[in-house]
């Protein structure tokens, strides 16, 4: 049987403008590889506790200490729990809070030439761990937009100088999904 290629858009809920990806994933991925997924074609460190919530059920790395409730995402493969047209989400950073909308756009057959994770197109930079979640980037590119503000300095420094809200390269996070997912 041909090999199930799902096409995922990955979108940053809550900020302007969009920040999105889309990536070809196997279908036969346990959500653990979905999370490195989205860490490499977000542009995240994975330096934070993340989770998947599924049609109403969570899951994630389970909490040996009982904290979180969720199920073992090692157990659980994306072809299981997910098909063409499946919504979920998948939220980065429980400080920041840094929720994702996913969406299974579509169900394909592999190509037998190709190799896969593929980050096939999105838009803008990842913001930068720690600022802040949603409020914090926003005020960082309202930082960026205008260098009088009076927290212009601090949010740049944090971003650091090398900083451009505006800048993806799909090919860059191709190279990252295969080289670690």
């Amino acid at each position: 049987m041909p090999r199930q290629i799902f096409q995922l858009k990955m979108s940053l809920a809550g900020v302007r403008p969009p920040v999105w990806r889309r990536v070809l994933v196997p279908a036969g991925y346990t959500l653990d590889r979905l999370h490195r997924v989205a860490q490499h074609a977000m542009g995240w460190r994975d330096c934070h506790l993340h989770s998947f919530e599924i049609d109403a059920v969570a899951y994630g790395e389970p909490d040996p200490d009982g904290g979180l409730a969720l199920h073992d995402e090692l157990d659980v493969r994306l072809d299981a729990v997910l098909g063409k047209g499946s919504r979920f989400s998948y939220t980065y950073d429980f400080g920041d809070w840094w929720e994702h909308d996913l969406v299974v756009e579509d169900a394909l057959t592999a190509d037998h030439d190709e190799r896969y994770p593929i980050c096939l197109d999105g838009e803008m930079a990842c913001p930068p761990e720690g600022i802040g979640g949603p409020p914090g980037y926003q005020a960082l590119l309202a930082a960026l937009a205008d260098p009088t503000r009076p927290e212009s300095a601090v949010l740049r420094g944090w971003a650091g100088d090398a900083f451009d809200p505006t800048f993806f390269d799909p090919t860059v996070a191709t190279t990252l999904l295969r080289r670690f997912c």
